[in-house]
């Protein structure tokens, strides 16, 4: 065989070697892309946090939509600006009423849910620096298919929300 023809032909292996190596890169970054812009099925609106004085445990509150075919629960709240998060539900008991920890709450497909005063709330506490209103709160909100919202949360004094 002629070296020349050998040379030719090594050459043209390699850059057809090379371009499906850059059309496989492309395709799988494409795929990545397109999953990563792929829309959320849980969306939060409304966010607010009822500030109390003197360190006092807070309150968020949150509309949880859910654009899925399928429910999804809340399982998780964590924040950056509290020491301890949680859900909590207020339980009417005849007279009384009192507050019982969830361990998750359904947002059923094509829905929503209320987190609002009177019923399901976002326990807050140990805030790890001075919150007042005015100011915005992050809570991080997970989700049982997996997602997780970042969410901001208006502060607004007792005043603010009636």
């Amino acid at each position: 065989m002629n070296p020349i023809t050998t040379k030719v032909r090594t050459l043209s292996a390699s850059a057809g070697a090379a371009a499906v190596a850059l059309s496989l890169s492309l395709s799988l970054a494409f795929i990545g892309h397109a999953q990563a812009a792929a829309p959320q099925a849980i969306t939060a609106k409304d966010a607010w946090v009822r500030w109390l004085p003197n360190n006092l445990p807070a309150a968020g509150y949150v509309t949880l939509v859910n654009a899925g075919d399928k429910p999804v629960d809340l399982v998780d709240i964590s924040s950056s600006d509290y020491g301890d998060a949680m859900l909590h539900q207020t339980v009417s008991n005849g007279s009384s009423q009192k507050m019982v920890m969830v361990d998750k709450l359904t947002i059923p497909a094509h829905g929503q849910v209320a987190i609002a005063p009177g019923g399901y709330h976002l326990m807050l506490e140990d805030a790890k620096h001075k919150i007042a209103p005015g100011d915005t709160v992050r809570l991080k909100l997970k989700f049982s298919d997996g997602a997780t919202l970042d969410t901001p949360f208006a502060v607004k004094s007792p005043a603010q929300t009636k």
